[in-house]
């Protein structure tokens, strides 16, 4: 399979909230994900993160999705039950080797998430 459908499948789980076919796309050894303001280095970490965002989680929308080789770029809309926040857009860059998921590196406005949540985000660095 190519970068590029691996990582369409990959959020296509997400958006369908289905972890356990997410994760088996992902490395199990030096899988690594880094956001504007929180960094995992396990898919579990990773994951277990993603589960809790569920419940705010309405809908995401894969707007862009292109590849450059192992790298894959993808934007975003993460859409949320919070009107008064509405969506978040997403910057995604994949790098996928030996056809699973190496390390995300995500870009968002991190003020707006640290808001919604009340300005509690998981220190893991």
């Amino acid at each position: 399979m190519q970068p590029r459908d691996i990582v369409a499948h990959f959020i296509e789980h997400i958006r369908a909230q289905r972890l356990d076919e997410a994760k088996e796309l992902l490395a199990v050894e030096g899988f690594e994900y880094v956001g504007p303001n929180m960094r995992f280095l396990s898919r579990e970490d990773m994951l277990g993160y993603q589960f809790g965002m569920f419940a705010i989680q309405k809908d995401l929308v894969l707007r862009q999705l292109s590849a450059d080789g192992e790298s894959v770029f993808a934007i975003l809309d993460y859409r949320t039950y919070f009107d008064a926040i509405g969506d978040v857009r997403l910057a995604v860059w994949f790098r996928v080797r030996d056809e699973k998921i190496q390390s995300v590196e995500t870009f968002y406005n991190a003020a707006v998430i640290e808001n919604m949540l009340g300005g509690s985000l998981p220190d893991t660095g």
